[in-house]
């Protein structure tokens, strides 16, 4: 699964440092052959003129300084001609110290407490953060989009009926562990205590005139099916009924216009005694728990935590697939004020650079010692055709310029001594 594209690739920068490589060691060998050729010209044509003798002594001292850097050079890697010569094929013959020395010397110089912490004091990391988050567009898209075809991708390898089940079964499990009882029993008091009670209980006797209101009949009917066959051949059930009806308007009336009605003040007696029954009455909170379990056993409810589950699946997989469209909403818009909080407030930066210093001085003190053996297995594992061609590829091309150094260098110090026994 290819996420992301990495510009230049790792192996076009090895082709480019053998090529380099290749290059420098076939120039080096072509001075050397140059001075090979000058110094034998320069021999036979030596009894010409004096001079050419400067000439010879240049070749011959450059000869010496290129066949001498280029030993040097070769048995770093290999045995110079194929010749087992002691002390050359250094490279090969120690890889596994050299993979110790090497993982040593991080952990000794950058893998250390003091020297990450050091590094980290420098390093901005809720700025950094901050300008990401409220300028998405100015981050790297690449990056942006490869970390959303992830996520996308392991929300769609996942198994969604293992992981939907997960997902509702740690919803059920928290709701059943929720308290309600106690929670109900402080909103409700919190609720009367602000007088927030009172809307409440103006909607239910509202309900209770308007029902009223529609159902007269059956108070109409209950008096007449009661009544003795006096009070219905005199009518008198007919004016019985008429002032129930109408005292219980009345009563109703009263209560709603009447905050201190002896009836509503009773209600929010009893109000207040449930609230007290639900915080502190073991019996009230075990019925409230019942009702709750009840309620969670309940098809619809497992249906409708059902369908929790898949839209916020839904949400998900559509945020991954479309992070330029996610940062276009609410969401979006929050991403980016906590950006913008983050770059202007010198507190909450200090706060997550403090945390982010301290969670890398961490996991280095906590995996530093993996970190480095797991360099010195690596080295270990190479063998050691492929330690010399990493290492020559990585600095051959320096070592090629030394023999062209000691080429020329030679030539010159050859020239001198020549120089100097001519004019003794």
């Amino acid at each position: 699964m290819k996420l992301f594209r990495l510009d230049p690739p790792a192996a076009a920068i090895t082709s480019a440092a053998a090529h380099g490589t290749r290059r420098m060691r076939i120039l080096a060998t072509g001075m050397l052959v140059a001075m090979a050729a000058l110094f034998v010209l320069a021999r036979s044509l030596a009894h010409h003129h004096p001079a050419i003798g400067y000439v010879q002594a240049f070749a011959e001292a450059a000869m010496v300084g290129g066949l001498a850097d280029w030993f040097a050079v070769t048995a770093l890697f290999r045995h110079p001609l194929g010749l087992p010569i002691p002390h050359t094929a250094i490279i090969p013959r120690n890889k596994d110290r050299i993979g110790d020395t090497l993982a040593a010397f991080l952990r000794d110089n950058f893998l250390t407490s003091a020297v990450v912490a050091r590094r980290m004091r420098r390093v901005d990391v809720a700025s950094a953060a901050g300008r990401f988050l409220s300028q998405p567009s100015d981050g790297d898209g690449r990056l942006r989009q490869g970390a959303s075809r992830l996520a996308a991708n392991l929300l769609e390898a996942l198994d969604q009926e293992r992981l939907g089940g997960m997902v509702k079964g740690a919803i059920v499990q928290r709701l059943r562990g929720l308290n309600l009882g106690p929670l109900l029993g402080q909103a409700l008091d919190a609720a009367m205590h602000d007088g927030r009670h009172a809307p409440v209980l103006d909607s239910m006797i509202g309900w209770a005139g308007r029902t009223l209101e529609a159902n007269d009949h059956l108070i109409r009917d209950m008096v007449h099916a009661r009544a003795g066959k006096l009070l219905r051949w005199t009518g008198l059930d007919e004016n019985v009924a008429n002032a129930i009806i109408t005292g219980l308007q009345k009563l109703l009336a009263d209560m709603a216009e009447e905050a201190d009605h002896p009836l509503r003040i009773k209600a929010e007696e009893a109000l207040r005694n449930l609230a007290a029954d639900l915080q502190f009455d073991p019996e009230m909170q075990a019925r409230v728990a019942l009702i709750r379990d009840e309620i969670v056993d309940n098809p619809a409810m497992q249906a409708w935590i059902n369908g929790l589950w898949e839209q916020g699946r839904a949400s998900l997989l559509r945020a991954a697939r479309d992070p330029s469209g996610a940062m276009a909403g609410r969401f979006g818009e929050a991403l980016r004020q906590l950006g913008g909080t983050l770059q202007d407030d010198p507190q909450i930066r200090a706060v997550l650079n403090r945390l982010a210093r301290r969670s890398v001085v961490g996991a280095t003190a906590a995996y530093g010692d993996s970190i480095v053996k797991l360099v010195s297995e690596t080295v270990r594992g190479w063998d050691a055709v492929t330690v010399t061609s990493r290492l020559e590829n990585a600095v051959g091309r320096d070592l090629q310029y030394i023999r062209v150094n000691g080429t020329l260098v030679g030539g010159l110090v050859g020239l001198a001594l020549h120089a100097v026994d001519m004019l003794l």
